[in-house]
C-alpha cells in the first residue's frame, strides 16, 4: 500500500542548522517537526542524571524503558518533554553536547529510538532532522536533505548559540566538541552520518536562513 503521508529527511553535521531550516519548512508548509537529534540528547541527560554507565547493556535497557519523549509545538519554539519535564534549554547544555554522540552510538539506544521516530511519520507529513533520517529511519522519503558548512562557520554559530544563552564556553572548546562528535558520527557502526545516495547537497556556509528555505522549498515543489 503506498504511503500518502509526504516525508522531509534533513541530514548533516552537528551545527550546521538543521533543526533551524527544518522547522521553517515545517512552518511554511504545516508540517510537524521532529528534531532526532533532541531525542538523543534527551537520552543522554536522563542517562547523565542517572549515572547510567554507557558499557551496560542491561541498565541501558532498562533506563530506555523508563524514557518517554515528547514534542510539544508552539508559537515561540517546539518544547521538549521528558517524562512530562521541559527540558528543552537543558539539552543545548555542554555536558550533554560532549556526551550525546557517545551515547547516540549506543546499539540499543539507536533502536529505540529510530522506532520512535518510525511511528511518529507513519502518517504524518513530517520534516525530520538528524544524522540517518535519510538513510536508516527513512530510506523512502520523498525529499532527503545533506546540510554541511564550513567547520569554523559552525563552531562561530555554537558559539553564539550558547553565549546568548550564558554558558561560559571558548570557541576552542567548541571545535575541539564539534571535531570529536563529526569523528563518533561518521564513524560508529550504528547507522553512521553518511550521504544518501539519492540526497541534495546544501553547503550553507554562505548561506542565509531566507535562501536555505527557499532551496528546500524548490526541491519540495519540484516532487509534489
Amino acid at each position: 500500500m503506498a504511503r500518502e503521508n509526504f516525508i522531509i529527511a534533513i541530514d548533516g553535521f552537528s551545527s550546521c542548522g538543521k533543526s533551524t531550516v527544518a522547522k521553517a519548512i515545517a512552518k511554511k508548509l504545516n508540517f510537524v517537526f521532529v528534531d532526532s537529534g533532541a531525542m538523543y540528547r534527551a537520552v543522554t541527560l536522563y542517562f547523565l542524571r542517572n549515572r547510567i554507565d554507557f558499557n551496560d547493556t542491561e541498565a541501558i535497557n532498562k533506563a530506555l524503558e523508563n524514557i518517554h519523549i515528547d514534542f510539544i509545538p508552539n508559537t515561540e519554539k517546539t518544547q521538549i518533554l521528558l517524562n512530562g519535564e521541559d527540558i528543552s534549554d537543558e539539552i543545548r547544555q555542554m555536558e550533554v553536547s560532549e556526551k550525546v554522540s557517545e551515547v547516540s552510538a549506543i546499539k540499543e539506544v539507536r533502536h529505540a529510538m529510530v522506532a520512535q521516530q518510525q511511528k511518529l511519520g507513519a502518517r504524518r507529513d513530517i520534516v525530520m532532522d538528524g544524522r540517518d533520517i535519510g538513510t536508516t529511519v527513512f530510506p523512502d522519503a520523498d525529499l532527503k536533505i545533506f546540510m554541511t558548512a564550513d567547520p569554523l562557520v559552525r563552531a562561530n554559530r555554537r558559539f553564539a548559540e550558547l553565549t546568548a544563552k550564558g554558558e561560559t564556553v571558548t570557541l576552542e572548546e567548541i571545535i575541539e566538541n564539534l571535531a570529536h562528535r563529526d569523528h563518533i558520527d561518521s564513524t560508529r557502526e550504528e547507522s553512521p552520518l553518511r550521504q544518501a545516495e539519492d540526497a541534495i547537497v546544501l553547503d550553507n556556509s554562505n548561506l542565509t536562513q531566507e535562501a536555505q528555505l527557499d532551496f528546500v522549498l524548490e526541491e519540495y515543489n519540484k516532487r509534489k
